[in-house]
């Protein structure tokens, strides 16, 4: 390797725009997969990132009656435990549930129980066969991210792969 090469790298350096090394710097691990910020809710580094690489999932299809009196219906919870390694330093992650709603109108937010080490995500029942297909066909990671200013996001995602 020739001496000139480290002065090289270092010029190479200094032509990097300011604003692209920054950020760069401050992207979370598989922020590539994070759609654009129009509204510019995420601000600064994430206070909180919670990584998964998804190795098992189970299907739960419950039926329950909430008491013995009446009329109170009948209902039948849905949702899938998804099981697997987190990927990024300091990560805790070992379990997330993902419930679903019949209706999909007023979902709950993500959120990360600490105590528990469990992420719980709610979707609209018609988002049910989406992740059912996603899981079956690869590698799925799950993303959970908190911002000083209280935006939260979540996300189940594949990495990229090659179109065949």
């Amino acid at each position: 390797m020739s001496v000139r090469m480290p002065g090289a790298v270092l010029a190479l350096l200094f032509c990097i725009p300011l604003g692209f090394a920054d950020a760069a710097i401050a992207a979370p691990m598989h922020g590539q997969f994070l759609p654009p910020d129009d509204a510019g809710l995420r601000q600064g580094e994430p206070e909180q990132q919670q990584l998964l690489q998804v190795t098992e999932y189970s299907v739960v299809l419950g039926n329950q009656r909430q008491s013995n009196q009446q009329p109170i219906p009948i209902t039948t919870p849905s949702l899938l435990r998804l099981k697997g390694k987190p990927l990024n330093k300091g990560a805790q992650i070992s379990q997330v549930v993902i419930s679903f709603d019949a209706e999909g109108k007023s979902l709950k937010k993500p959120a990360y129980d600490e105590k528990t080490r469990v992420l719980s995500l709610y979707y609209p029942q018609a988002a049910y066969l989406q992740l059912l297909d996603l899981l079956r066909n690869g590698t799925v990671y799950v993303q959970f991210l908190t911002y000083g200013n209280g935006h939260i996001w979540a996300d189940l995602h594949t990495g990229a792969v090659r179109a065949r």
